[in-house]
């Protein structure tokens, strides 16, 4: 070999030595890579209690929590006691200005939280928020725009999927090939009201963006993540407003019909969970496969020993099994701390993210009240 093609072969060994270097996480900003590459987070806006749990699953996952900002004293002072060690900031502009934060958390009044994070993401940090994460096409459209633009995340975190133990381990069954191929699932979402509870914002539509965009969410991931579709379409939709004519831009039941490219779904909402039951809803989900299907019991289980949450029952051509699946982990903090270093999306697909918002917005949209044109 020529020194000349010895030297050339060298060069190039180092050249794709050190491109290999380059890995997503080493292209974060230095703060980023500080202490370890621990992600330190803030939260903005406390308008629903939600917030306590996507605090609670960054703290899981081992972030840490440096500062938090609301406009309003009290939800501030109940922040401030159930997380001590969060500095409260001044105002949005202060935590939106501290280069040392990587990811920003929020919960405030539906309507407001896709303006915010865009202002996150122009803001060089990643954004994690309650759901419903947008509340209109106008929205989505910016928000997906902003992301593309910054490369920031921009997550739901759709609890009823992240934060049940049920759910998270049926994600692993259906992985595993137990029901074989998914065709369909069934996604019941009730919910109790407490009128003395809400706040104004929550009985009209403008704020919450509507039952299906609000609450059905969840039962939009659901489908997506159990069916593997990535293409869906809304089949039927309506919404009503049964019981509540005081509130007119209320509505308090809504369904859905959906068709995916891996599966069916069927989406039922409302506000109706009696006061004598013993949790806010009955929320269930069933998942139907070629081999078998899971029901999922996420809070209670009527007339069992058991009457908690986190009920899983699989049958399948080998078994009829039940899971306690109370002490199963919930990673979704921690796949998100690992996205946020290295720039992945291990905790859910940016497009599996905004598509289930699409396909919500899209149903709500659609949606007619009986007797309406």
């Amino acid at each position: 070999m020529s020194q000349a093609n010895k030297n050339r072969r060298d060069f190039l060994k180092t050249t794709a030595a050190s491109a290999a270097g380059i890995t997503a996480s080493s292209l974060l900003p230095r703060r980023a890579r500080a202490e370890g590459g621990r992600i330190r987070f803030a939260a903005i806006g406390l308008n629903h209690g939600h917030i306590t749990g996507q605090t609670r699953a960054m703290l899981r996952g081992g972030a840490e929590l440096v500062s938090f900002y609301a406009k309003e004293p009290e939800l501030a002072a109940n922040y401030s006691k159930q997380f001590p060690q969060a500095k409260q900031a001044r105002s949005e502009a202060e935590i939106l200005e501290d280069k040392s934060i990587h990811l920003v958390i929020s919960a405030s009044i539906p309507n407001d939280r896709a303006p915010l994070g865009v202002r996150v993401m122009r803001s060089g940090k990643d954004f994690m928020v309650d759901k419903p994460g947008v509340t209109s096409l106008a929205q989505l459209a910016e928000a997906r725009r902003v992301q593309r633009e910054t490369k920031r995340i921009y997550s739901i975190m759709y609890s009823e999927r992240f934060e049940n133990p049920a759910t998270v381990k049926a994600g692993e069954l259906v992985k595993a090939g137990a029901i074989g191929k998914v065709i369909q699932t069934i996604g019941l979402g009730p919910h109790r009201i407490t009128p003395s509870t809400r706040p104004a914002w929550f009985w009209d539509r403008k704020y919450f963006g509507g039952i299906i965009c609000d609450i059905a969410s969840h039962q939009f991931d659901q489908f997506l993540f159990f069916t593997n579709s990535t293409r869906a379409e809304v089949v039927a939709a309506q919404v009503r407003n049964v019981n509540h004519p005081q509130y007119p831009e209320f509505e308090d039941f809504g369904d859905v019909m959906l068709r995916g490219d891996g599966g069916s779904g069927y989406i039922r909402v409302d506000w109706f969970t009696p006061d004598g039951l013993n949790t806010w809803g009955d929320g269930r989900l069933t998942i139907l496969g070629t081999e078998g299907f899971i029901e999922i019991r996420k809070n209670t289980n009527l007339g069992s020993e058991s009457p908690g949450g986190n009920h899983l029952f699989l049958v399948n051509q080998k078994e009829t099994r039940y899971f306690d699946c109370g002490n199963e982990p919930l990673p979704y903090g921690e796949q998100l701390i690992n996205d946020i270093l290295n720039r992945t999306e291990s905790a859910m697909t940016q497009a599996h993210c905004f598509l289930a918002t699409e396909l919500a917005l899209k149903a709500q949209q659609q949606a007619r009240r009986p007797g309406s044109s």
